[in-house]
């Protein structure tokens, strides 16, 4: 049997690591390297496989076509080494996320596939945080979090997990009550359920029936959608949200007002600092949640 002769590790974590964090600098300072040495690390590399990964201008490093196709072939697998070892070690401690998460979002779409997550990484336990201020708290109390947003502030690395409509969801009296029809007298006089951080998904809506200027007797603030949805299935009022919530709630209590085509100003977002990215953890729960599409 020909025993194949294996890449320089140290060399090829040095690669992935400064194509990770998008700097050489940074990169050297994590692997406790000079700048000098890391580069010779690359050019071992380089040497190996017989392909400039980089170009080189000062200071500054950038992948070359080739090396852009050496790291989407070698990362996978370099995924599986570490996979492989972390399963077979009984030395290796549990690997710690900090997570936030919006409460509906991790009732239905994260916690029902936590235990697929489970099954492939055993050794990776998430803190659950579902306070205020997710975004802000990113990189100081949090590794990482999933939020509802316009869009991410600069300086963050986000991932897009979906694109919404917004409905007006009630219960069955509501629903009888206002009719099949927008009529703004009727409207005008209902109370409303408004998330308090989303307060445009009510502007779009009064945007696409046509009423603007719309009034309601009450506008009552929410900090939750879950309790949304149940206030709205006990008709509390008219709760202003996204289709997929309706759709996963899967609650026959619930109604949705009209049949209207909302585009919601928010998406939901994974949210981390670029350099979170060299956290095991946080890559691999972020491995894990862009391929599972939750």
């Amino acid at each position: 049997m020909v025993t194949r002769r294996l890449p320089p590790l140290r060399a090829l974590e040095a690669f992935m690591r400064t194509v990770r964090l998008g700097s050489a600098r940074a990169a050297a300072e994590e692997l406790n390297l000079s700048p000098s040495a890391l580069s010779r690390r690359i050019a071992n590399l380089e040497e190996f496989v017989g392909k400039k990964l980089f170009t080189r201008a000062r200071q500054a490093m950038a992948l070359t076509d080739e090396g852009h196709q050496f790291y989407e072939a070698v990362n996978p697998h370099f995924e599986a080494l570490a996979r492989a070892v972390e399963g077979q070690s009984d030395n290796l401690s549990l690997l710690r996320l900090r997570l936030g998460v919006l409460p509906l979002f991790g009732s239905q779409r994260l916690f029902p596939h936590m235990a697929q997550l489970r099954k492939l990484h055993p050794l990776l336990h998430i803190d659950i945080d579902t306070g205020p201020h997710l975004e802000d708290r990113v990189g100081d109390t949090l590794d990482a979090a999933i939020i509802l947003s316009r869009g991410p502030e600069r300086g963050l690395h986000a991932v897009r997990l979906d694109e919404n409509k917004v409905h007006a969801i009630c219960s069955a009296e509501v629903a009888q009550r206002v009719g099949n029809h927008p009529d703004e007298a009727v409207l005008a006089k209902q109370t409303f359920l408004i998330h308090n951080e989303l307060p445009d998904s009510f502007v779009a809506w009064k945007d696409a029936i046509g009423m603007r200027d719309l009034d309601p007797s009450a506008i009552d603030h929410y900090d939750s959608g879950q309790l949304m949805l149940e206030a709205a299935a006990q008709g509390l009022g008219i709760a202003i949200m996204h289709d997929d919530h309706l759709r996963r709630a899967d609650d026959d209590r619930l109604h949705e007002l009209f049949d209207l085509d909302v585009d919601s100003p928010y998406s939901y977002w994974f949210v981390c600092k670029p350099i979170a990215l060299e956290s095991r953890p946080v890559r691999l729960f972020h491995d894990w949640l862009v391929k599972a599409g939750l």
